[in-house]
Order: structure tokens, then C-alpha cells, then sequence
């Protein structure tokens, strides 16, 4: 298993944060989302073998938040 943190722009509300971590949950590969909004980022555990950082991107951006960069 993998960690990343990645930024996310967007999130003003903790029903964004939910969104967000409700997203990245229902993708296969991804044990944990913990999406942050002082930090306005989410800290995901993943399997590289099965997803990959791009696709974990998409699916935030599938959510309605973007990500810089």
C-alpha cells in the first residue's frame, strides 16, 4: 500500500470533504480517503497495482474538485 497526499481546490464545506472521501471510496484500489478542509487536501492510501495516482486525480475531479496542477 501507497500514501499520498494530494491538494484539492474547492472544498468550503465538511459536506465537500465527504464527497470527496465518498468518491475516492467507492473506486477499486483505495483503502482509506481522508480529505481535509484546513488543509484543503486528502490523504489517500492506495494499491499502485491497481490504481494509479492519475485515476485517483480523475475521480476528484469526477467529484466536482479540482486538482492543481
Amino acid at each position: 500500500m501507497e500514501k499520498i497526499l494530494i491538494p484539492v481546490e474547492g472544498m468550503t464545506c465538511g459536506g465537500c470533504t465527504s464527497s470527496v472521501e465518498k468518491a475516492l471510496g467507492a473506486r477499486d484500489g483505495i483503502s482509506t480517503a481522508s480529505a481535509s478542509l484546513e488543509g484543503a487536501n486528502v490523504e489517500v492510501e492506495f494499491d499502485s497495482a491497481i490504481i494509479i495516482q492519475g485515476q485517483i486525480e480523475e475521480a476528484i475531479r469526477d467529484a466536482g474538485f479540482d486538482v492543481p496542477g
